[in-house]
């Protein structure tokens, strides 16, 4: 007698208890399983599911709670009787009443206005030290410094032999600075152009990469997409380093892993202005303004590489008081406003924090700060 056929019924589950257990997920993962059931195919496209995700990406432990982690502001300003860089570490917690200013020495060449609103901090901290660098591109000797904020410690990056070895004049401007956790070694990227006749064709641009460990550069026997002209938006992640890009049909966000040395292009989505990058709360984000409705809009990248991966997870505003982001943190974003105050949004209770500090545009930036004792040259160890 022939075995009788068991046919297991499809048990439907409610929404609201899947969209509760998907909205945990990661954006990639939530792709993965759009070709479950219709409703899954469209979870992006639904506001209640936006909603409980973006509660769930901020609520998330990214051990920001520890006691010595800090935000880090960088505020660039111009006073009397000299031009200045001025450096605060500002407490983390719901209100920003605690400011220590810090005396970072400045190994620059700081002699009017301009020359401080160049001065900026590639990317992120990583591991309690910074890279300060000429954000218009350098051609003196100094192309970037390492600093480790908690001693007051500062390394001047040396010249490539790129720069060293031709008589020609050279730019030099970096765009990436991260740690190798493969071979245990801080790197700096940098992008060194030839200033030539148009007509010379005999010098060609390059990409260098420097070593802490070595402490000497050597040439990527590659071509990458160059920085957007307009924005400062670079960011260090796990090992990789990020920054808007432009090729000559689109914008994109490059991505160099520090250890493989591979880069990937991932293209952004249409109709996106002013952008910037961040992480939020472990997550790549981006964010956009909308100037026409004074707005602006937080996305997630889901997939590095997947244009279609970017998710539009917050709307911000429309806020008129608000003229540009300068980082994000756990639940938060910074922004400057039109009278140059510097203020948080936050995500989690949508409410305008005061922070007690001014900027002028291009002169501010918010990065998270963790504190390391270690002397710059052991900090491989």
């Amino acid at each position: 007698m022939a075995p009788k056929r068991m046919e297991v019924s499809s048990i439907d589950i409610p929404d609201d208890i899947s969209f509760s257990i998907l909205s945990k997920l990661s954006v990639k993962s939530i792709h993965r399983f759009s070709c479950v059931c219709k409703s899954w195919n469209h979870l992006f496209q639904n506001p209640n599911f936006i909603k409980m995700f973006g509660k769930n990406l901020i609520s998330e432990s990214h051990s920001l709670s520890d006691e010595n982690d800090v935000y880090l502001i960088l505020h660039q300003s111009v006073l009397p009787p000299g031009y200045r860089l001025n450096w605060y570490l500002l407490l983390y917690g719901d209100r920003f009443e605690n400011k220590l200013k810090l005396n970072i020495p400045s190994p620059f060449n700081i002699v009017w206005m301009n020359d401080v609103a160049r001065i900026r901090i590639l990317g992120y901290v990583v591991n309690g030290m910074v890279c300060v660098y000429n954000f218009y591109g350098c051609s003196d000797d100094i192309n970037g410094v390492l600093c480790n904020l908690a001693t007051e410690e500062t390394k001047v990056i040396p010249r490539s032999f790129a720069e060293m070895s031709n008589s020609k004049k050279v730019t030099t401007i970096l765009h990436g600075f991260g740690y190798d956790h493969v071979r245990d070694d801080y790197k700096v990227i940098s992008y060194v152009d030839y200033i030539v006749d148009y007509y010379d064709d005999a010098f060609h641009p390059l990409w260098e990469i420097y070593s802490l460990k070595s402490n000497s550069w050597r040439t990527l026997g590659f071509n990458m997409p160059t920085r957007y002209s307009r924005t400062e938006a670079d960011v260090y992640m796990n090992g990789v380093c990020h920054w808007l890009g432009e090729t000559f049909y689109e914008t994109c966000v490059v991505s160099f892993n520090l250890s493989n040395e591979v880069f990937i292009i991932t293209p952004l989505p249409p109709d996106c202005f002013d952008v910037s990058l961040g992480v939020l709360n472990g997550s790549f984000a981006m964010i956009s303004n909308d100037k026409k409705t004074e707005s602006f809009q937080i996305s997630i990248l889901g997939e590095f590489g997947v244009e279609e991966s970017w998710v539009r997870i917050f709307d911000i505003g429309p806020l008129s008081c608000i003229e540009h982001p300068i980082g994000v943190g756990k639940d938060k974003v910074f922004f400057r406003k039109k009278d140059d105050e510097l203020v948080c949004f936050n995500l989690t209770t949508g409410m305008i924090e005061e922070i007690g500090v001014k900027g002028k545009k291009c002169w501010c930036q918010m990065i998270i700060y963790k504190k390391n004792l270690h002397p710059i040259e052991r900090m491989n160890n």
